[in-house]
C-alpha cells in the first residue's frame, strides 16, 4: 500500500506563466509526486485547458507525473481525447496519468458549447468504450447514440501499456461505471466517510462484475493551507468553493492548521480507504502559493509514507 499525493490546480492562481513555471519548477525539485490540472473550457475565471496543460507539462518536466482531474469527456471527441493522451503519454516516457468524468451538470461548458446536458452519462460511456479499445491498439468502428466512427486507429500507442483510466464522480452511475471500465477512482471533495462509502461501494460492483480495482487506486481532492485556520485567504476559498459547488456544502472542505492537522485529516481519509491526494494549496499571490507549497514539500511531504499503518487490513 502506497500512499502520495499530488499538488492540484482548478483556476490559474499565477499573475502569470513566468510564475506558472516557478511553481512547476519546485515540484520537480521538490519530489512531489504529480501536478493536476483541473478541467473547465469557457469561463471568464483564468483556467488552463487541461490537455494542452498536460502537453506542456511533458515538455518542461522530467520526472514529475500529471493528470487530468478530471477531464470532461462527455464534452470531447474520443477519437481525439484518445490521440491526444497516447501522444503525451509516449512524449513523457508514460508519464500521464489520466482521469475523466462526464462534466459538472453546473458548467458553463455544456452551454457554451451547445452540448446538451440530457445523456451525459451514456455520452460519456460510449467515449471511454471507444477510449480505452484505441489504447489497446485495437482498430475500433462504433456507431452508438452520440458517438460514432469507422476504421479508427491510432499509433504511437501509449508507452504505458494498461494507460490508467480513472473515473471520477460519487454518483451511483459513476461507481458503477468505474467498477465496470476504471482502473481506479478519484473523488472530489468527499468527506473520509463518503469517500469511504463510495470505495467500498465500488469494490463490491467491481466484484460481482468479475474486476478488481486496485486497492490503493481510490484518491480524493483535498484543500489545505498550513497556517492559521482563520486567515482570510480560507474564508475566500470557503466563499468559492460555495459558489463554485451549490450543490456540496464547503465546510470541512479545507484542511487548515500546522502540518499535523493536514496529516490528520489525510490519515481519516486513509482509514476510509483511499490512499491517493490531488492536494490544492489555498493561498493569494505568487509568492504565498510557491511558500504553501515549499512548507508542503519540506513539513508534509516526508510524512506521507507513514500514514499507509492506517489503511484497513
Amino acid at each position: 500500500m502506497i500512499v502520495a499525493a499530488g499538488l492540484g490546480l482548478f483556476d490559474f492562481p499565477f499573475s502569470g506563466a513566468r510564475a506558472f513555471w516557478r511553481w512547476v519548477d519546485l515540484c520537480e525539485s521538490g519530489g512531489v509526486d504529480s501536478l493536476w490540472q483541473s478541467d473547465r473550457l469557457v469561463g471568464a475565471q483564468p483556467m488552463l485547458e487541461c490537455m494542452s496543460t498536460m502537453a506542456a507539462l511533458a515538455g518542461a518536466t522530467k520526472r514529475i507525473k500529471f493528470g487530468m482531474n478530471v477531464a470532461s469527456v462527455g464534452l470531447r471527441d474520443p477519437v481525439l481525447l484518445a490521440r491526444q493522451c497516447a501522444t503525451i503519454d509516449m512524449l513523457s516516457d508514460g508519464r500521464l496519468l489520466p482521469a475523466f468524468g462526464i462534466g459538472s451538470p453546473h458548467s458553463a461548458d455544456w452551454k457554451g458549447t451547445g452540448t446538451p446536458t440530457r445523456g451525459r452519462g451514456q455520452r460519456s460511456d460510449e467515449a471511454l468504450h471507444i477510449i480505452a479499445a484505441l489504447w489497446r491498439g485495437e482498430r475500433v468502428s462504433f456507431e452508438g447514440r452520440f458517438h460514432r466512427c469507422e476504421d479508427a486507429v491510432i499509433a504511437p500507442l501509449p508507452v504505458q501499456r494498461t494507460l490508467p483510466l480513472w473515473i471520477g464522480g460519487s454518483s451511483e452511475a459513476a461507481i458503477a461505471r468505474t467498477a465496470r471500465i476504471g482502473t481506479g477512482w478519484m473523488g472530489g471533495r468527499e468527506t473520509p466517510e463518503q469517500a469511504g462509502r463510495v470505495v467500498s461501494a465500488i469494490q463490491q460492483a467491481a466484484a460481482a462484475a468479475g474486476r478488481c480495482v486496485p486497492e490503493d487506486h481510490f484518491g480524493v481532492g483535498v484543500y489545505f493551507r498550513i497556517g492559521a485556520a482563520d486567515d482570510a485567504v480560507v474564508q475566500a476559498e470557503t466563499d468559492k468553493l460555495r459558489a463554485r459547488f451549490p450543490d456540496r456544502d464547503p465546510a470541512g472542505t479545507i484542511a487548515a492548521g500546522d502540518p499535523g492537522v493536514i496529516l490528520a485529516r489525510l490519515r481519516e481519509y486513509v482509514a476510509a480507504g483511499v490512499t491517493k491526494f490531488v492536494l490544492r494549496p489555498v493561498a493569494c499571490g505568487d509568492d504565498d502559493f510557491i511558500a504553501q507549497t515549499r512548507r508542503y514539500i519540506e513539513q508534509v511531504q516526508p510524512e506521507l509514507g507513514a500514514l499507509a499503518a492506517f489503511a484497513p487490513a
